[in-house]
């Protein structure tokens, strides 16, 4: 079965309550008849507002590592509390939930991810969920805004300092996101993006410790920026560090790699060979829960009855893709 076999076949059987599906229900699935334009790439253009954005954020981080010592005990567990939240908005939320649409949500969980999102301040859901699907379909290609073709500090965090590539916007603007559009969340915290961050990501995590005598500046600097920088570097560590680094056992022709380092600290998104090899999968891995805390908290929602229909690859699919185009270092079985 060739790749795009794969990826379009389907098999509606259920296993445990999660269903089995071989194919994604978004416009994510790799685009192997895409080809570059020849010619020199264009210039490339800094954006100066996000350079001293960063930088600022960054010494402002620095400075809250120097405050961790005399913040008090309940401020520290405000910070891990605050950094759970803001995870949780990207890898179950603006991730696995809006950009591959791998399991189905109910609208009070929909709107406590998308308040993780405003969190996370890593861009609106719909902008996130539809550069998202430009880096699967277009992977490592000028279509894919974080091509980690052009080295870890681009994939890493330098394509946010520059204007992005024309081949982004060009088929950015092709992909299929009349569902984000018909989702009523989605489109709410778009219109409201920058009221929500000021609150959630900002406001709320420097405020919330003001009720244990903490001091605001501590408040700010360590369950705000410092939180906020971590979070930022865990997420970009998947598209770099995750696409460089580590094994290739389902694919060893694609550039992303099995990263436990990345999945310790990126909530479970470090599993990326699997991930780019089964996009619709809800678990991201074939690895249950083992150092992915996302897995265990979409099942706890499935448990509670506030999320359902999780999309899973079959050991059949997932044996046979090993066996076809795998690096010889797979568990599976």
């Amino acid at each position: 079965m060739t790749e795009t076999e794969t990826r379009n076949h389907r098999a509606g059987t259920q296993q445990n309550g999660v269903a089995a599906a071989e194919a994604s229900t978004v416009d994510d699935a790799f685009d192997d008849t895409y080809t570059e334009k020849e010619g020199p790439r264009p210039p490339m253009r800094l954006v100066w507002r996000n350079i001293i954005a960063m930088s600022l954020l960054h010494l402002g981080a620095l400075y809250g590592i120097t405050l961790v010592p005399s913040a008090h005990a309940l401020t520290l567990l405000w910070s891990v509390v605050c950094y759970l939240i803001s995870a949780l908005g990207v890898t179950a939320g603006v991730h696995r939930l809006w950009s591959h649409r791998s399991y189905k949500a109910s609208l009070p969980l929909r709107i406590f991810l998308a308040l993780g999102n405003s969190m996370a301040f890593e861009n609106d859901i719909y902008e996130w969920s539809r550069d998202h699907r430009s880096h699967h379909k277009y992977s490592e290609t000028n279509a894919d805004p974080h091509n980690a073709k052009r080295g870890f500090f681009f994939s890493h965090v330098g394509w946010l300092l520059v204007r992005k590539h024309p081949d982004v916007i060009e088929k950015g603007q092709k992909l299929d996101v009349s569902d984000l559009r018909a989702d009523a969340v989605v489109m709410f915290q778009r219109r409201h993006y920058k009221l929500s961050v000021v609150l959630m990501c900002f406001v709320v995590p420097s405020v919330v410790p003001l009720l244990w005598g903490e001091a605001l500046a501590v408040g700010y600097f360590v369950p705000g920026l410092l939180r906020y920088a971590v979070v930022l570097n865990a997420t970009w560590l998947v598209n770099s560090a995750a696409h460089m680094w580590g094994y290739r056992p389902y694919d060893k022709s694609i550039y992303p790699r099995e990263n436990m380092l990345v999945a310790l600290g990126a909530a479970g998104e470090g599993f990326h060979n699997y991930h780019h090899t089964f996009p619709f999968d809800y678990s991201t891995s074939e690895y249950g829960w083992r150092l992915n805390i996302t897995t265990a908290f979409i099942d706890l929602m499935c448990l509670l009855g506030l999320a359902s229909d999780r999309k899973k690859v079959s050991k059949e699919t997932l044996l046979a893709r090993v066996q076809r185009t795998g690096d010889s270092s797979a568990r599976s079985g």
